[in-house]
């Protein structure tokens, strides 16, 4: 059974950043509710007090549904909600117009009146800097922030006919919304810049395979064209040769035949130098690609003087389990280890990000691996235990199959 710790921690980084956002603004909601609708209930009470708890409560609905649609839009899984940002606006206009109304002529209670101030406060803040989470320029929200500013001074300077006050409010709006505004604005530029990141190293990672691809087909290239070329002149030449009755037509095909199977073996050479894992190499771009992706890499006690195969087998070992960490976990640390122990060899990989990498094999890398293990009598080892995941591989030095 998955508990809230592995629910966290499955989640990529962007993921974690997108869940945080969403609940931080969330709870603006929870606060509103706590601050103003139940006091409202309580403390105000009446039909005002009902009305003005209904009211607050329907603001917090929409701020939530606006916190939703606004971190979707900022993701490009949506339209702008200008709809429900116009809304958000208007009810925000109303909800705090009516609570500073209450807090003047309403009830002649200091309950009642602090009570209403709260909710004109905290509708209003919360209210503009959700505001600002669905706009798409700073200069937008500059002017939302100034002018919901503005109109809580006029609306205070007409109620309470007194210009200290209505300063005093303005004042009040323009810090608190715009603290919110800018924690709004810093936390969409947050959140875009996190998974533009994760994009480049996607892309990155796309472009060091296409690399590799051209590479290969570069390698191809040199080794088939200039022979492909001489097969070609040499048959043509066997053919004309033929025709005429010549008996060095045999000769030339001979040579075509020596070219051919020379050809073949230059071409096994270049795939078995591609599908052969150099450890060390490996080590080392391992170490490389984890550091660049964030995580805390550490390899320890290299072994050297390892056959040939052995390192081909660990070396595909090493491959397959660092892309499992970045695919399939969201680690922070991962240690990798070389020793010897008798007469075997143990490579040891683990990570703090649980994989959900089976053991099945079904898919995962994992039965492949223990196909190339095999062929040097190894064996692997891989699962997940009290929220580490380790891989572990073991070849014996004295029983490599050539």
């Amino acid at each position: 059974m998955r508990g809230p710790g592995t629910w966290w921690r499955g989640k990529s980084t962007p993921a974690k950043v997108e869940t945080y956002t969403r609940g931080s603004f969330h709870f603006f909601a929870v606060l509103e509710l706590v601050v103003g609708a139940l006091p409202a209930l309580g403390s105000i009470g009446g039909a005002v007090g009902v009305v003005l708890a209904v009211l607050v409560c329907a603001h917090a609905a929409v701020c939530v549904l606006t916190v939703s649609r606004s971190v979707d839009w900022v993701r490009g899984r949506r339209e702008q909600p200008v709809r429900l940002l116009v809304a958000l606006g208007a009810l925000t206009a109303v909800v705090t117009f009516l609570a500073f109304a209450v807090a003047e002529h309403g009830p002649q209670d200091d309950g009642a009146g602090s009570t209403a101030g709260s909710i004109f406060g905290i509708v209003m803040v919360y209210g503009v800097g959700i505001l600002s989470l669905g706009l798409r320029e700073r200069r937008q929200v500059y002017a939302v922030v100034a002018g919901f500013s503005a109109g809580a001074a006029v609306v205070v300077l007409v109620l309470s006919n007194s210009p200290v006050p209505a300063l005093f409010v303005a004042a009040m709006v323009l810090c608190g919304s715009g603290f919110v505004a800018f924690t709004a604005v810093f936390s969409v530029w947050l959140l875009r810049a996190v998974y533009e990141l994760d994009e480049a190293r996607e892309t990155r990672a796309r472009l060091a395979v296409a690399e590799e691809r051209l590479r290969f087909g570069r390698d191809l290239h040199d080794v088939l064209g200039r022979n492909l070329a001489v097969i070609a002149l040499k048959s043509e030449l066997a053919v004309q040769l033929a025709r005429r009755g010549r008996p060095e037509a045999v000769e030339q095909m001979i040579e075509v035949q020596r070219i051919a199977q020379e050809s073949q073996r230059e071409v096994r050479e270049v795939v078995r130098g591609y599908r052969e894992a150099d450890l060390d190499a490996e080590l080392a771009g391992a170490r490389g690609v984890l550091t660049a992706a964030g995580i805390d890499c550490e390899v320890s006690n290299p072994v050297t003087g390892l056959p040939d195969a052995v390192q081909s087998a660990l070396g595909w070992v090493v491959r397959e389990a660092t892309t499992n960490v970045l695919r399939h976990g969201n680690a922070q640390r991962c240690t990798v280890s070389v020793r010897r122990r008798d007469e075997r060899v143990v490579l040891t990989v683990e990570n703090d990000g649980v994989s959900d990498v089976t053991d099945s094999g079904g898919g995962s890398g994992l039965a492949g691996l223990r196909e190339r293990l095999a062929a040097v009598a190894g064996t692997l080892e891989a699962g997940a235990e009290r929220g580490v995941f380790r891989v572990v591989a073991e070849v014996p030095l004295t029983a490599v199959v050539g």
